[in-house]
C-alpha cells in the first residue's frame, strides 16, 4: 500500500509544481501587457501633445517677453527667445529670419532701436494674449494684434532651457483679407526657394549712412495679378521678381519669375 501512495503523492507534487508554473506564466504574461499598455498610452500621450497648465503659462510669458523685450530693444535677449539655430521670424516685408545673428540684426534695425543701445524712446508694447492649441506639429498658437494689423501666427517647441518660438509669423490685415493663412505662405517661400541656400540677406543705408538689415530670403507682397516675391542671389548674382498663383486644387506655382541683374 505504500508503493500504491507513493507515486500518488510524486504526482501531486508534479501537479503542483506544474500549477505554479502556469501561474507564474500567467502573471508574467499579464504584467508584459500591463507594460505595453502603459507604454502605448504614453506614446498615445505624446502623440496627442498634450500641454499642462504650467506649459500654457510659460507659452503665455514667452509672448510677454517678447513684447518687451523688442520694445525695450534688448536684441540679443530676444534672440534667445527663438529655438537655437533654427528658429526663425517671419513676416512680408522681412522674409524669413532665421538664426541668432540674424534676430539680433533684425532688432537692431527696428526704428525706434536706431540711435542708441537703450532708446528713450522704446515704449513699452501690448501683450496679446495666444490662443494656443495642438497641431499635428506640436503646440501652436495665435494672437491678435488688431484689426488694422493682424496677428501672430506662432509654432512652439519646449528646449532644455524652457518652451522657445519655433517660429512666430506675421500675418498682416491685408494678407488675411485677401484670404491667405500661415501654410500659405510658408508654402510660397518654399516654393521660391527660400531654404536653399542661394539667397543673399539684404542691408539698406539709413539716413545716417549706415547699412541695417532689411530682410532674408525672400520678401512678398500684393497685387491684382496675385502674390509677389522678391529674393536677392548670393555673390551680387541680381535678383528674382515672381508672382505666385494658387491653383484649384490648392497648392501654389510660379505665374511668373524674372531674373533681374542688379
Amino acid at each position: 500500500m505504500c508503493n500504491l501512495r507513493r507515486p500518488q503523492v510524486q504526482v501531486v507534487e508534479r501537479v503542483v509544481v506544474s500549477s505554479d508554473r502556469g501561474t507564474l506564466m500567467r502573471i508574467a504574461s499579464l504584467l508584459s501587457v500591463t507594460a505595453l499598455l502603459a507604454m502605448v498610452s504614453a506614446v498615445s500621450l505624446v502623440a496627442q501633445g498634450t500641454l499642462t497648465p504650467q506649459d500654457r503659462s510659460e507659452i503665455q510669458d514667452l509672448s510677454a517677453k517678447y513684447a518687451r523685450l523688442l520694445g525695450s530693444c534688448a536684441a540679443e535677449e530676444y534672440a534667445d527667445l527663438f529655438a537655437p539655430a533654427t528658429g526663425y521670424f517671419a513676416s512680408n516685408i522681412r522674409g524669413e529670419v532665421v538664426g541668432r545673428e540674424r534676430l539680433i540684426a533684425l532688432v537692431r534695425s527696428e526704428r525706434h532701436c536706431i540711435g542708441a543701445p537703450s532708446p528713450v524712446n522704446a515704449a513699452p508694447r501690448a501683450v496679446p494674449t495666444a490662443v494656443i492649441e495642438m497641431s499635428s506639429t506640436g503646440p501652436v498658437g495665435r494672437a491678435d494684434l488688431g484689426e488694422k494689423v493682424g496677428r501672430y501666427d506662432d509654432e512652439y517647441v519646449k528646449t532644455p532651457k524652457g518652451w522657445r518660438f519655433k517660429s512666430r509669423t506675421v500675418m498682416t490685415a491685408q494678407e488675411l483679407a485677401a484670404g491667405l493663412t500661415v501654410q500659405d505662405v510658408r508654402t510660397i517661400r518654399r516654393l521660391a526657394g527660400t531654404d536653399l541656400g542661394q539667397f543673399d540677406d539684404v542691408y539698406v543705408a539709413g539716413a545716417d549712412g549706415v547699412k541695417r538689415f532689411r530682410a532674408s530670403g525672400v520678401a512678398t507682397g500684393l497685387s491684382a495679378e496675385g502674390v509677389t516675391g522678391r529674393a536677392f542671389l548670393k555673390n551680387n548674382g541680381g535678383h528674382y521678381d515672381d508672382v505666385y498663383v494658387k491653383t484649384p486644387e490648392g497648392g501654389w506655382r510660379f505665374k511668373s519669375r524674372l531674373h533681374v541683374p542688379d
